[in-house]
């Protein structure tokens, strides 16, 4: 992120003059505008979308409050040239924020993704709509759009509120993809892995800046491609090692894809040792809001793993603010969010049976009858991992909260049932190592959550 940042005005001051280039100055700067870009005065136009797959050059600071497309993604070509952008960089990278979420929580409802993160006003102004989740694009290479209000402070502001984040991040895309624009990953398989690796990377120093630590979701958006042997095969190395790296610093690893393309994939490779992702994020246009059908194969990522996008770009507007959105029903992994959720005494838990790689749960639905619990039960253990961000690079011991075992429900109001909660590939070998397992039993539904400290023999 701050690399780009970097690069990116370098490469506007000392671009060379070209054939039909123009060549203009603008605070201490001289820019070579190349024959055919626009030039966009962002002092003039503050709801100007600073679009980064465009031919463009665009002088001074992003706007707060930018007019969006949903969708935009691409190959980095615009030039921006704010010139306050390097101190602005350099003065957040030496503040090295502490993380203002520091795991995934839980959330059972809409949410929406926007191209650019909404300015403060715009959140505040969006409190009365029926979304309490947000995708927030933290970079990648394909990011189509800059982030000005994507900060550790807004991070803290906004989870604060209640609202859960999905973060998100635009790497390299398969070689088949339906982005003609984008940068693609390569179809050498040992060249794809590093690729992974590389992005892991880079989307967990994002995603530090930003305030979103160790114990987080981190999902990759891998736009549709054709499903040629090589293009999957690339495409899934690539995912392994971004997963296999996002757990070695800590973070839980998220995919989101077509339902055709890259969640069919993954799908294939259930029942092997392929390393699958923790949560999907399926894209599915059929205006359902819900986190069922046929493109969730049977008994997969059915532990609050869960997804759906179901509606594309459009325009809805709230408080007097209009944002360009994508639709999502979320039943998977969030970040932030659970701090000033209210405690409601919608939800009742009646009794807890712990077993040695299951957990058996009494849960009561105190709503009306006619009216469904949509909720999650999970369970939490903490662990010290070896992850990125000591002094020089180094790598150092944290403790993160991680998910050790996850089910979504669905309760009838007034109605109670017991339901087994089995430990996933994380959580058993913990209970194998130790012999037993401290945990945090989280049972939650929009608007109320019950917990109790258990363990595991």
């Amino acid at each position: 992120m701050r690399r780009v940042a970097l690069c990116l005005l370098a490469f506007a001051a000392l671009l060379p003059a070209s054939a039909g280039a123009e060549t203009i100055h603008f605070r201490g700067e001289r820019v070579a505008v190349p024959a055919g870009w626009s030039v966009v005065r962002l002092d003039e136009r503050p709801h100007a979308c600073v679009r980064l797959d465009l031919k463009a050059v665009y002088l001074g600071t992003p706007g707060p409050a930018q007019r969006c497309p949903a969708g935009a993604m691409g190959r980095r070509r615009a030039i921006l040239v704010d010139p306050g952008a390097r101190a602005r960089a350099e003065a957040q990278a030496s503040r090295a924020p502490q993380a203002h979420v520091s795991a995934a929580s839980d959330y059972t409802g809409l949410g929406f993704d926007a191209c650019t993160a909404p300015s403060r006003r715009s959140m505040s102004a969006w409190a009365d709509s029926p979304y309490r989740a947000i995708g927030v694009y933290v970079g990648g290479l394909n990011r189509g759009c800059s982030q000005p209000n994507l900060t550790a402070s807004w991070v803290a502001e906004q989870t604060a509120a209640g609202w859960h984040l999905i973060p998100t991040y635009v790497g390299l895309q398969a070689p088949t993809s339906s982005c003609s624009s984008c940068a693609k990953l390569s179809s050498s398989t040992s060249i794809a892995t590093s690729q992974g690796t590389e992005a892991a990377d880079d989307a967990v120093e994002a995603a530090g800046l930003a305030g979103i630590g160790a114990g987080s979701p981190i999902y990759f958006d891998m736009e549709s491609y054709s499903r040629t042997s090589s293009a999957t095969n690339a495409t899934l190395t690539f995912l392994a090692a971004w997963t296999n790296r996002l757990h070695a610093l800590g973070y839980d690893s998220g995919v989101y894809s077509s339902s055709a393309s890259g969640i069919a994939d993954l799908a294939s490779r259930l029942g092997t040792s392929y390393p699958q992702p923790d949560d999907i994020w399926v894209a599915n246009w059929d205006g359902r809001a819900n986190a069922t059908g046929s493109y969730f194969p049977a008994g997969a990522w059915t532990e609050h793993q869960r997804i759906h996008q179901y509606r594309g770009g459009h325009d809805e507007t709230y408080g007097g603010v209009t944002i360009n959105i994508d639709n999502n029903y979320v039943e998977g992994a969030t970040a932030g969010g659970e701090a000033t959720a209210p405690v409601l005494p919608a939800l009742s838990l009646l009794g807890v049976r712990p077993a040695t790689t299951s957990v058996r749960v009494r849960v009561r639905c105190g709503w009306q009858s006619g009216e469904t619990c949509p909720g999650q039960i999970i369970l939490r253990s903490h662990v010290r991992l070896n992850v990125g961000g000591g002094s020089a690079g180094r790598a150092e011991a944290r403790v993160v909260r991680v998910a050790v075992a996850r089910r979504g429900f669905r309760l009838a109001g007034g109605r109670a049932h017991t339901f087994t909660v089995t430990l996933n590939a994380r959580g058993r070998p913990l209970v194998e190592q130790r012999g037993s397992l401290k945990a945090h039993l989280l049972v939650a539904i929009p608007g109320s959550r019950v917990g109790r400290e258990l363990r595991l023999r």
